[in-house]
């Protein structure tokens, strides 16, 4: 196994037994048995299958088209290298998951991961299995990787694992940060860089109006610089009392992991009102 795989693993291990310890790892507030399938499922259908997948496919197509440019980009710098997957992975991430919140059918596919009415590492993977495997910042990924940026990428994944996993735990590495005022600056600067748990936390708020929700914004998933420069961005400190997804309908585990192979419900539709977590 691959050095980064082990210390992404290590990563979710180590929420896990903190979860496990102080807040329930096996048991969430609200949890209902559909909540422990869909987090099964997609997680080891997208880690164990679709991105090995897509990468494998990227790799496969790009050969076939463009063999002459693999591993082209092995002698970019770095840091070069760094900011194209900042650029066609983080970004793109960020484009990906605003258009899942704004189009009716993306939506249905994204609203799995907000389905839970709790938070914890477990929730980090859970999605529709086509909204991964559609996923343009996958895609993208594995034409880098292609073209010889794989090294960087290793890099990258536990920089970027570290900050999503973190960021869905219900154990907040903020919290006890913010009362020590002699961190304030620091943390202040940090807050506008990365997605902490407290920004992360308010996207999956249930209500709108308890003014710790902020579901129809912060869409970045390592970095919240680009909720700041396109104006979806919002700082808060506090956490919301209740997540979920707001005036919808229950949904079933079949139709969370494989809509629209099973026929998600017409109200899971995001209405013009902008009803829903969309």
């Amino acid at each position: 196994m691959k050095p980064e795989i082990m210390i992404v693993l290590g990563i979710f291990l180590t929420f896990a037994i903190l979860e496990a310890v102080f807040t329930s790892f096996y048991k969430k507030p609200h949890q209902t048995h559909a909540d422990v399938i869909v987090e099964s499922v997609s997680t080891v259908a997208t880690l164990g299958l679709i991105q090995p997948l897509i990468v494998l496919m990227s790799a496969t197509l790009l050969g076939w088209a463009i063999p002459l440019y693999q591993g082209s980009l092995a002698g970019l710098g770095f840091l070069a290298g760094f900011a194209l997957f900042l650029i066609f992975d983080d970004l793109a991430v960020y484009c990906w998951h605003r258009l899942a919140h704004s189009v009716p059918a993306l939506y249905n596919l994204h609203r799995p991961h907000h389905n839970g009415e709790y938070m914890s590492v477990r929730v980090t993977f859970r999605n529709n299995i086509f909204y991964y495997l559609f996923s343009p910042p996958i895609w993208l990924s594995g034409v880098l990787i292609y073209l010889g940026l794989g090294h960087v990428y290793a890099v990258y994944l536990v920089m970027k694992m570290a900050v999503i996993l973190s960021s869905h735990s219900d154990i907040r590495w903020d919290a006890p940060l913010y009362r020590i005022a002699w961190l304030n600056p620091l943390i202040w600067v940090v807050e506008r860089i990365i997605v902490t748990p407290a920004a992360h936390h308010a996207h999956h708020g249930k209500h709108l109006a308890d003014g710790a929700t902020h579901y129809k914004g912060n869409f970045g998933n390592m970095l919240i610089i680009w909720d700041l420069l396109f104006g979806t961005a919002f700082i808060s400190r506090q956490v919301p009392k209740r997540y979920g997804v707001e005036n919808l309908p229950e949904t079933t585990a079949a139709e969370q992991l494989i809509w629209p192979l099973v026929h998600a419900p017409a109200a899971a539709q995001v209405s013009k009102e902008g009803k829903g977590n969309a």
